[in-house]
């Protein structure tokens, strides 16, 4: 820098020399020296216009590779001009820096992406002007089997439930909602949030499924409850049946009279109603008696049918259609035989229900692998579940028929949480119902 200094110097002091003496001689009207003179003042000018030119070309070569972000580039300084040396220097070092932050950044950038790509939970982001998306990662498209989005607008045409619900995000808080997914209805706690770059305007929404922390919280809340009932009935109810019963053989010793004979239909129906609550409560009881499952490797094949044979006579005499789907007849699940047929009867029997009032009932039972994780399906043409009570199928003691408990579903959802796995439902009034059996 310091040899850069002095030669401008020295090339500025012998310009102003020259230019001096030569004024002073065109003064003393001494032209033959004035022009020996002047091509020395001409060459010292075009030294010093050419040097800056040169200058000019550096800055302008280092501001186009700034521009377009090309910091590989290296200025050599063996073969330089003295006057450029330390501004090829300088650029290098430049360059450097650039370098090093360019490669923290992509550094950063390919860490976040994995991290967003590992992670279990759903993210779409894009433009809060154009629409346009930015980014979504493959736990969205897996939730949502949506492979790609342009535009945030081409979700309402892949999920119109899900589109909506999220437009209403209010950014900054957070809602727990059920949206109809890939696999069936399930709950989303949905986050939506704003974020400004020198490109413009963003809006990152967050989808966590908390399906089956939800669903185990309840089932967990619905067991303890149920123990509690259970066990306060049983222990009201039966000394009031035994009680019941010695006053009725009794009553069924003494002479008759008309008196006696309405006692002994009270105490009769005492009876009665006791033990059907008695039953009713030991029915209640049966969610709480599930343990850990036997789980082994069974051949879906093998599992249909038994099923088969087992509910054939009734197929028949009501005159159902059943349809067994199985593309990978070496498809193995690992299960509880016991614990997931009776699921699968549980919801044979109610798609039989539901079909049974249709011009041409039909049921159909499949097995597939999906993403390296085995799914049974129960699908029928029948009445359908309203919308509105679809988030209470499951619930204990509810129930739309008039002779069901209120169990079932229940039971179902418990023995497949046990299972670590869950059961999804997906439900058109008027077109039928689809159950998913997830392991």
């Amino acid at each position: 820098m310091r040899r850069f200094r002095r030669l401008i110097f020295f090339r500025a002091l012998l310009l102003l020399v020259a230019l001096t003496g030569l004024a002073y001689l065109l003064f003393q009207e001494r032209y033959l020296y004035a022009a020996l003179v002047s091509p020395f003042c001409i060459w010292m000018l075009t030294l010093n216009f050419r040097s800056q030119l040169r200058a000019y070309k550096e800055l302008e070569e280092f501001a186009e590779a700034a521009r377009y972000r090309d910091f590989t580039r290296h200025f050599p300084l063996s073969y330089a001009k003295a006057e450029l040396l330390p501004l090829r220097s300088a650029f290098n070092e430049i360059n450097g820096v650039f370098k090093k932050i360019s490669s923290e950044r992509e550094t950063q950038y390919q860490y976040l992406h994995q991290i967003l790509e590992i992670v279990d939970t759903a993210i779409l982001s894009y433009n809060a002007d154009t629409h346009q998306i930015v980014w979504m990662n493959e736990a969205f498209k897996k939730l949502f089997r949506i492979p790609y989005l342009h535009k945030f607008e081409a979700l309402q045409r892949r999920n119109e439930d899900l589109y909506h619900k999220t437009m209403q995000l209010v950014p900054g808080e957070q809602t727990l909602l059920s949206v109809n997914a890939a696999g069936g209805n399930i709950k989303l706690l949905l986050t939506a949030s704003y974020f400004q770059t020198p490109e413009g305007k963003f809006r990152l929404v967050v989808y966590q499924n908390v399906n089956e922390a939800i669903d185990e919280t309840e089932s967990k809340a619905w067991q303890k409850l149920l123990s509690v009932l259970t066990h306060e009935i049983m222990n009201s109810i039966a000394p009031i049946s035994s009680l019941a019963d010695t006053l009725k053989s009794r009553l069924d010793n003494m002479p008759t009279s008309e008196d006696l004979d309405d006692v002994r239909l009270g105490t009769e129906t005492i009876k009665r109603r006791s033990e059907g609550l008695l039953k009713f409560a030991g029915t209640y009881r049966s969610l709480n008696k599930i343990e850990r499952p036997s789980l082994s490797k069974v051949y879906a094949a093998d599992l249909f049918e038994n099923l088969y044979q087992l509910m054939e006579p009734s197929l028949i005499q009501k005159n159902i259609e059943l349809d067994i789907i199985l593309k990978d007849t070496q498809l193995q699940l690992e299960l509880d035989v016991n614990l997931v047929e009776q699921v699968l009867i549980n919801l044979l029997l109610n798609a039989m229900e539901a079909v049974k009032e249709m011009p041409s009932p039909y049921i159909s039972l499949s097995a597939a692998a999906n993403d390296g994780k085995p799914q049974i399906k129960i699908s029928d043409n029948g009445k359908g579940i309203p919308s509105d009570l679809l988030e209470s199928i499951f619930i204990p003691f509810f129930t739309t028929r008039k002779t069901g408990s209120g169990v079932g579903l229940t039971l179902s959802k418990q023995i497949m949480l046990l299972h670590g796995g869950n059961i999804l439902v997906q439900s058109e009034e008027g077109k039928g119902s689809v159950f998913t059996l997830q392991f």
